[in-house]
């Protein structure tokens, strides 16, 4: 009898998630195990992936139990870009990491209480399992009669096989990866040799087996519009596709003279010229084909003949004559900028308890609504974001913390490093708290310091050190792609006194000015109190200690405030007259009056009717 079993993840204590479901017999789903294995997600995802679920380890702990495959495995996933480029697959991965691809029976939307989406596939193997977000391929199969193929994911793409170009039927795979014209606005930015670049096709990948060559050319049909706009943007380009994969993964870097080159009309510039680049891995890369005559046909299209099997190809369109090899440089820097993304790394304390913070890394596109949903769960508040920085999917971000300020996931283990994945659909997230170092340290400020220093660690190293932490000296030689400072309030020392020493004021002078500074406090609004905070003359750095102090608390922040001010002066100083002065300036003259009579009075009362206030 085959029943469905849910797996849980065991990432999160207080909250355990599904992981998978398993249908299987009975007493096969007995010696199942299922385990979250996310720490190898750098490894399980290639270029051009992206990873949209755990990565689970699925085994039988007994090892002589015969399986009755095939089972289904159903495996949640949450996909926040979709679009006609890319498929979702489920990715079967052995212990090698020799990998296989599935595609879904079904994607369900609601499996018993699990109201998301789940990737549904028959297994004839146990292994490592994941969803990924790959680049939609197509599969036809080439006749002597020859073909016309026309991929659903762009139909303006056409690759006509004559008959008789191949002599036996071959499979022919083909996959359409669209290249936004901002990206290459920002590549010319940083090759002057690239300038010439107008616009370019889709980058095509076809795979073709290499014993059939080619018996007569291959005509080819593809979009390359001379001079794309923002109207024309959509139908290029999926749009939100365009949204995840483009925008946020170029900085916002735009010289004068790329929007000059933006704005030429066609037909201005005799030297426009079209250029077929290829690949192939065997010819070491890219390379120029100066023998084939790229023509340009009518809405936009190009069209050319091909004689000889190639794994990419490419066509630029150039604003004027430009060497192969400068050409070849621009193909690879799009490439790699096409597998990359622009991001940020967020260190956010909690309002209430500025030693728990939640380190994230996020696409600079998604900063603001990031900070924003983080706002909503009382995470707020300095450091600053980093500065963007390029990072590609499953590249591992190691957090080092420096000076006097460590960190620790339990609440016990200070001093350890940690390790971020950055997964692109996946939102990185990690919750710390931080403690000081030194207690007795930092003793001329007001709070402790320290640095958080993130390196990123290449792939390459990522094989050796899978479960640990890499050492200084494997990362010595790295710069470290951005730094934040981190502060933490002091802890406030309670001094218990006999009762026969313990300071009693006398003063009452000074009860009036408790008083008075804590009526004020109460009646200041958040805006007044950052214009009076810009009034008076008080540091910044001042003025972000009493924040720190009191995260959350507005009315102590400008108790405190008015508190530090007032200290600040000199005993001789009028200063209900000079603070009346400075809530005039700010626009609350009604605050003014009613604090000169407060004052006046000597007593902490409303002001009665028959007080004039005219002077």
């Amino acid at each position: 009898m085959y029943l469905e079993t849910r797996y849980f993840d065991m990432l999160s204590d207080s909250n355990p998630q599904v992981s998978c479901y398993i249908t299987a017999p009975s007493y096969i789903l007995q010696h199942l195990e299922c385990r979250v294995i996310n720490s190898m997600s750098s490894l399980i995802v290639n270029d051009n992936e992206e990873l949209v679920s755990n990565v689970i380890a699925v085994e039988c702990s007994d090892m002589e139990k015969k399986i009755p495959f095939p089972i289904c495995i159903a495996i949640p996933f949450t996909a926040r870009y979709r679009g006609n480029y890319r498929d979702i697959m489920v990715k079967v991965s052995d212990i090698n990491l020799q990998s296989s691809y599935l595609t879904p029976n079904s994607l369900e939307g609601m499996r018993g209480t699990y109201k998301g989406t789940c990737a549904e596939v028959k297994v004839y193997k146990l292994g490592i399992f994941s969803v990924v977000s790959c680049l939609k391929k197509e599969s036809f199969m080439v006749t002597k009669k020859g073909l016309t193929l026309k991929p659903s994911m762009d139909s303006r793409v056409s690759l006509n096989y004559p008959p008789g170009v191949f002599g036996s039927p071959v499979l022919v795979q083909l996959k359409v990866q669209p290249v936004d014209p901002s990206l290459v606005a920002y590549l010319k930015t940083q090759q002057d040799t690239s300038y010439p670049v107008v616009s370019t096709s889709p980058l095509i990948h076809v795979k073709h087996p290499s014993i059939h060559p080619f018996q007569k050319p291959v005509t080819v049909f593809l979009p390359c519009s001379p001079h794309p706009d923002k109207k024309t943007l959509g139908s290029e380009i999926d749009h939100k596709r365009t949204v995840s994969a483009t925008s946020n993964r170029i900085i916002p870097l735009y010289l004068s003279r790329t929007k000059s080159a933006s704005i030429r009309k066609p037909g201005n510039n005799a030297c426009e010229s079209l250029k077929l680049l290829g690949f192939r891995s065997r010819d070491s890369g890219w390379f120029g084909l100066d023998d084939v005559v790229v023509r340009d046909m009518q809405n936009g299209l190009v069209s050319f003949e091909l004689c000889e099997q190639l794994e990419r190809l490419i066509v630029l369109h150039l604003s004027s004559n430009v060497e192969n090899s400068h050409l070849v440089s621009f193909a690879k820097a799009l490439e790699e900028a096409m597998l990359g993304t622009t991001a940020c790394a967020v260190l956010c304390p909690q309002k209430d308890h500025p030693h728990r913070v939640v380190i994230l890394v996020v696409p600079s596109k998604d900063l603001n609504q990031m900070l924003r949903n983080l706002r909503s769960e009382a995470f707020s508040g300095p450091p600053e974001p980093s500065r963007p920085f390029q990072v590609k999917e499953g590249d591992q971000l190691l957090l080092r913390f420096t000076g006097n300020i460590f960190a620790s996931s339990n609440g016990k283990d200070y001093g350890k490093d940690y390790k971020l994945i950055f997964h692109l659909q996946r939102k990185p997230r990690l919750e710390l708290q931080l403690k000081e170092v030194d207690e007795f340290g930092n003793y001329s400020c007001p709070y402790y310091k320290g640095t958080l220093v993130v390196y990123k660690i290449p792939k390459e190293g990522v094989v050796h050190n899978l479960d640990q932490s890499l050492t200084l000296d494997e990362i010595h030689y790295q710069l470290p792609v951005c730094k934040l400072p981190l502060k933490l309030p002091k802890h406030k020392k309670l001094i218990n006194r006999p009762q026969s020493t313990k300071r009693i004021s006398t003063d009452p002078v000074g009860a009036l000015w408790d008083n008075v500074l804590a009526w004020l406090a109460e009646e200041l609004s958040e805006e007044n109190a950052a214009c009076l905070s810009s009034s008076l003359p008080l540091r910044r750095s001042t003025i972000e200690v009493i924040r720190l102090k009191n995260p959350g608390d507005l009315t102590e922040q400008i108790h405190e405030l008015l508190c530090f001010w007032k200290k600040s002066l000199p005993n001789s100083t009028d200063k209900a007259r000079l603070l009346a002065r400075h809530l005039r300036k700010i626009g609350r003259s009604d605050l003014a009056e009613e604090l000169r009579f407060k004052w006046e009075k000597k007593v902490f009362t409303e002001p009665q009717p028959w007080f004039d206030t005219a002077k």
